[in-house]
C-alpha cells in the first residue's frame, strides 16, 4: 500500500510536533532521523551520556507505533544474547528457536561499542537484510526493522571501533549536541510543570501507516544530473589526497534514499541539488576512512565532505 505524498508528509510533521513535546531543541536532529526511518536506513548517534539518545529511540517508538527494545552493549554481552538461539524443549523432545532482543521493530543498540567485534558484527545481516541465520535456519525480523544506535567516542576508556562494514550499514550518523542556554531553561521549566509523572508521547501512525510512507517515497523522482552529482561526489572521495578509502556504492545508494525521503519530508515529489547537499555529511562522512596522518591533524571525514560540496560543481 502507498500513501499519497501530502498525507506522509502530513504524518511526519504530526510525528515530528509529537516528539517535540518531550524532546526540546532538537528538530533538525529528529528531522534527519526520520528522513533515515522513511528511507528504509539505520541510525548511528555518536555523542556524551546524558543528551536524550534513549528519550529520542523510544519517543520515535511510541510516535510510530512501533514494538521498541532495548539492548545495552557491554563487553560481556554475546551473539546468542542479541539474536536469539536454539534450546531444547524438554516437553516436546525438540530444539526449539528462542528469539532474541533483535526481534523487534525499533531496536535500540546503546553503547554499541562497549561490546567485541564478534557481537558487531552479529548485527550485520539483520541491518542489511531483514534477518538472520543461526543453526542453518534464517529467520525473518519483523517489519519495519529499525537499528538506532548510540556510540561514545572513540577517546572514551573501554570502547572498541566499529568496524568499516558495520559503519557502512548505517544510513546516516549524527552528534546531538548541548542545548542552547534558552531550550535548556525550557527543558527544566518542563519537568518542573509536569512534576513526577513521565513524560508521554502519543501514537500517531503504526507500522502499517510508517510501511506505507516508506512506499510513497518510491514515487519521488530524481532528475539525471542529480545522480551525476552524487556519483561525481563518491568519486571525489575515492581520489582526494586525504582519504584512504573512498565512499562505498551503498553509501551512494542511501544518499539517493535519503534526499528522496527529505523531498517528501519537505512536500516535493522530486529531488533537487540542495537535498544532496543537506544529507552528504550526516550521510557519507562516517563511511571514508581517512589516512592515518589526518588523525594528527585532528582532520574528520565531515571536513573532507564539507570541502567536496563547496568545490564540486552542480
Amino acid at each position: 500500500m502507498t500513501l499519497p505524498a501530502a498525507t506522509t508528509t502530513a504524518h511526519c510533521e504530526a510525528v515530528l510536533d509529537e516528539i517535540e513535546r518531550v524532546v526540546v531543541g532538537k528538530r533538525s536532529a529528529l528531522t534527519l532521523i526520520l528522513t533515515a526511518v522513511l528511507a528504509r536506513g539505520h541510525i548511528l548517534i555518536e555523542d556524551l551520556p546524558g543528551l536524550g539518545k534513549t528519550l529520542i529511540a523510544r519517543s520515535f517508538a511510541a510516535a510510530l507505533g512501533l514494538q521498541f527494545t532495548r539492548v545495552q552493549f557491554t563487553p560481556d554481552l554475546l551473539p546468542a544474547d542479541l539474536l536469539g538461539s536454539t534450546i531444547y524443549d524438554m516437553q516436546s523432545g525438540r530444539f526449539a528457536f528462542r528469539t532474541g532482543p533483535v526481534f523487534t521493530n525499533l531496536l535500540l543498540a546503546d553503547e554499541i561499542n562497549r561490546t567485541p567485534p564478534k557481537t558487531q558484527a552479529a548485527l550485520l545481516e539483520a541491518m542489511a537484510e531483514g534477518q538472520v541465520s543461526i543453526d542453518g535456519e534464517t529467520h525473518i525480523l519483523p517489519k519495519p526493522f529499525v537499528v538506532l544506535a548510540t556510540d561514545n567516542p572513540i577517546e572514551y576508556e573501554g570502547t572498541y571501533p566499529l568496524p568499516e562494514a558495520q559503519l557502512d550499514r548505517f544510513a546516516i550518523r549524527l552528534e546531538l549536541r548541548y542545548l542552547s542556554e534558552r531550550d535548556e531553561t525550557s527543558m527544566l521549566r518542563r519537568r518542573l510543570e509536569r512534576g513526577s509523572a513521565e513524560p508521554t508521547i502519543n501514537q500517531v501512525v503504526d507500522a502499517h501507516d510508517l510501511l506505507a510512507m516508506r512506499e510513497s517515497v518510491e514515487q519521488v523522482t530524481v532528475h539525471e544530473d542529480v545522480l551525476h552529482y552524487v556519483v561525481s561526489l563518491a568519486n571525489a572521495t575515492r581520489h582526494h589526497p586525504q582519504v584512504a578509502v573512498g565512499a562505498s556504492p551503498r553509501s551512494e545508494l542511501d544518499l539517493v534514499q535519503l534526499a528522496r525521503a527529505r523531498a517528501l519530508l519537505l512536500g516535493r515529489d522530486y529531488v533537487i541539488p540542495e537535498d544532496v547537499k543537506a544529507l552528504a555529511v550526516p550521510a557519507v562522512a562516517h563511511r571514508i576512512t581517512l589516512r592515518p596522518e589526518m588523525w594528527v591533524r585532528k582532520i574528520q571525514g565531515a571536513d573532507v565532505i564539507e570541502e567536496l560540496l563547496r568545490r564540486l560543481p552542480v
